[in-house]
């Protein structure tokens, strides 16, 4: 969109470290960086420490419930302005469970979404064929390629 004149107080991330953007916690602006890079000051990076598995995390500040917390933990006066700063996000319970289990959860999320990508993909190819199949009939109703009736009994 634009480049920032300065990097000044712009922040390094790395791969599986959560960064959240202060101003935008509040309608789930998180998750986990996938590549090394650099961030604006209005994010905060976060290194996961050693019980916890990064993917694990990044499903775990998707889900909606997590984003109300981020708003209970949050200050500001007005709702759209609400920030939530280092110490409203150590507020925030994450539930912990064993490093294997947290692999397990994510393994589930993972097949799971991959079943609802193939019934998406399928529902977008037969509404695409429907498309095409519409059209056709209506090409040959106004060519006169098929006949049709006067009225449907």
């Amino acid at each position: 969109m634009f480049e920032a004149e300065t990097t000044e107080g712009y922040k390094l991330c790395q791969p599986n470290d959560l960064v959240i953007n202060t101003l935008w916690a509040w309608m789930g602006a998180m998750g986990t960086a996938r590549a090394p890079g650099m961030v604006s000051p209005a994010y905060h990076v976060y290194t996961p420490g050693d019980r916890l598995d990064s993917d694990y995390v990044d499903a775990l500040v998707r889900i909606p419930i997590f984003a109300q917390e981020a708003i209970r933990f949050s200050k500001g006066v007005w709702s759209s302005r609400l920030r939530l700063y280092p110490e409203g996000l150590y507020e925030i319970w994450f539930p912990v469970p064993p490093l294997e289990e947290q692999r397990a959860i994510v393994t589930h999320i993972a097949r799971e979404t991959a079943k609802l990508d193939a019934l998406r993909a399928s529902a977008e190819r037969t509404i695409a064929l429907l498309k095409e199949r519409r059209a056709a009939l209506i090409s040959a109703a106004v060519t006169g390629k098929i006949a049709i009736p006067d009225s449907i009994d």
